[in-house]
């Protein structure tokens, strides 16, 4: 019982987050209201706070969700035989599969997180592991031969995440922007940048 009672637990929040996601997407952090969020998610005031005690929280839940997802993901990449084909497929479907209420989340939470130091914390947390995160699998590709070894793969992670911060905010923005089309150029641009075989490389 205790167990069916922790998944449905378990349920009832995704539900709140999923519903507090559609919400920021439509009308940004501030403007949407926990009263509205108990209505997108059709729960009661008093029932939605013993869950969430505020967007902050809300905000914090649907960030852990993210990562947990994110560590799956990565996790695979890590393992991948072919790095490249990974990171394409990585890319795929952060960059250009997720949801539009989703894309337009992280352009919200990433304008608050200058103005909201509580934001700002879970922004930067999720940011520090997805680029540690990154530093590994880059790490591991060159162990394999398939990325240069003399990379500062430091900075090379953050550029991959200003890549990918600069499409996402791009999809969120610009109704014409197509980031199908712009994927596979990105794609072999960082190929060519990161390969163990580009020009100049000198492997040790």
């Amino acid at each position: 019982m205790r167990r069916v009672n922790a998944q449905l637990q378990s349920d009832r929040r995704d539900e709140i987050l999923e519903a507090a996601q559609r919400c920021f997407a439509r009308a940004g952090f501030h403007q949407t209201s926990m009263q509205e969020i108990c209505a997108e998610a059709n729960m009661s005031p008093g029932n939605l706070y013993r869950y969430f005690a505020g967007k902050e929280a809300v905000i914090a839940g649907i960030a852990e969700r993210d990562r947990a997802d994110a560590a799956e993901q990565f996790a695979a990449v890590e393992n991948a035989p072919d790095f490249f084909a990974a990171l394409a497929e990585l890319a795929r479907h952060h960059l250009v599969e997720r949801p539009h209420d989703e894309v337009a989340l992280c352009a919200e939470i990433m304008a608050e997180s200058r103005r909201n130091p509580g934001i700002a914390r879970i922004y930067q947390d999720v940011e520090t592991e997805v680029k540690a995160r990154l530093v590994a699998m880059l790490r591991k590709a060159a162990e394999r031969g398939e990325v240069a070894r003399d990379l500062d793969f430091e900075s090379v992670a953050v550029v991959l995440m200003a890549l990918a911060d600069g499409i996402s905010w791009r999809r969120a923005v610009d109704p014409d922007f197509s980031a199908e089309a712009a994927l596979p150029l990105v794609l072999k641009m960082v190929h060519c940048a990161l390969s163990a075989r580009r020009g100049g490389s000198h492997e040790g």
